[in-house]
């Protein structure tokens, strides 16, 4: 079904897809894009709604939802459970759609239950999409997806192709800036290495707090290493886990605004003297693999995205660093096994 609205722009609309568009995080999330909260309020999109056959109900809800937002830029919607009306021209590929994980699984059995699905999305983007397609994969374990994705278009650009760990970043800047009870605008370049799971590292050793008219090391304005380095890092790696026994749903609208955030950065740029956390396919920086989709520090400019360089990297921070990259290549591994036996 296709809701096509005349709108009148100078510019003209660009198809942004959102998978699993019946969902939690969907559900806040097509609502910030229609708004222009992603890509500008001068923008106007045309919203690709994918899901599978049995969310197809729930689907046409969020379409009548959205007319009835009437939002000016909101040029058209496409609500579809076909992948190649889905992925057709789009050149915002935003995929919260996957296998969820349930009670008693492990992220090895996520992952092979994710493979059969991320195949057949790359394969999509690499045959239907915009050749300058970008791509967000959120669902988990979304840094191997989206490198299962990625390895499965491979027409497509390789810096094309990111997991969030935005969420994560975020949730890092709210512990420092409650800790010292500040605005979380003050707090800035904490980095998440890794991956988006309970082995991700986020470290503020490169983080600064803006108090008293200057920029202070977030490690001398909290004053306190143990925490630093223990509760902080644990309550970061957890916070999913800790939102699901709180709400008893998983994280949504704060995962729709970190990929709000994520792509806006990615698209319009960085501030000047500040970064943030996407998960990218390694070049070596660091000493990570080659071919791992790992969260680094990244600046972004004219639409593409560059790792941070030059950091300093302690004996601490190193050992956090491989853990999760041992993580990662073992997912890696696996994915290969299962994409290639599929």
């Amino acid at each position: 079904m296709a809701l096509i609205l005349s709108l009148q722009s100078q510019k003209a609309p660009v198809r942004v897809l959102v998978t699993g568009a019946a969902g939690q995080i969907a559900y806040s999330l097509v609502f910030m894009i229609a708004r222009g909260d992603m890509l500008g309020a001068d923008q106007p999109v045309i919203l690709h709604l994918l899901d599978i056959p049995m969310a197809l109900e729930g689907l046409k809800g969020v379409v009548m939802e959205l007319e009835d937002g009437a939002f000016p830029l909101l040029a058209g919607v496409v609500a579809t459970v076909d992948v190649k009306e889905g992925f057709t021209g789009v050149k915002y590929a935003l995929l919260p759609g996957a296998f969820p994980r349930k009670d008693g699984m492990e992220r090895k059995d996520l992952l092979k239950a994710n493979a059969k699905i991320f195949k057949e999305q790359g394969k999509a983007l690499n045959d239907f999409a915009d050749r300058d397609v970008k791509v967000l994969v959120i669902g988990n374990p979304a840094n191997t997806n989206a490198l299962i994705a990625q390895a499965c278009a491979p027409s497509l650009p390789k810096q094309n192709f990111s997991a969030l760990t935005r969420l994560d970043h975020n949730r890092a800047k709210s512990a420092v800036a409650k800790r010292l009870n500040v605005n979380v605008a003050e707090v800035k370049n904490v980095v998440i290495w890794g991956n988006h799971s309970s082995t991700q590292y986020p470290d503020v050793n490169h983080g600064v707090v803006h108090l008293h008219g200057k920029d202070v090391p977030v490690r001398e304005a909290v004053k306190d290493d143990a925490w630093l380095n223990g509760e902080f890092i644990s309550s970061v790696q957890q916070r999913g886990a800790a939102v699901i026994k709180a709400r008893k749903l998983s994280s949504a609208a704060s995962a729709a605004t970190a990929i709000v955030h994520h792509m806006r950065d990615w698209v319009f740029g960085t501030p000047a003297h500040e970064f943030v956390s996407m998960a990218v396919i390694s070049d070596g920086s660091y000493g990570v693999a080659e071919g791992l989709m790992y969260s680094f520090p990244v600046t972004c400019s004219g639409g593409q995205w560059k790792i941070v360089q030059g950091l300093k990297i302690d004996q601490f921070s190193r050992q956090k660093m491989d853990a999760t990259a041992a993580e990662l290549t073992d997912e890696k591994q696996a994915a290969w096994e299962f994409i290639h036996s599929a």
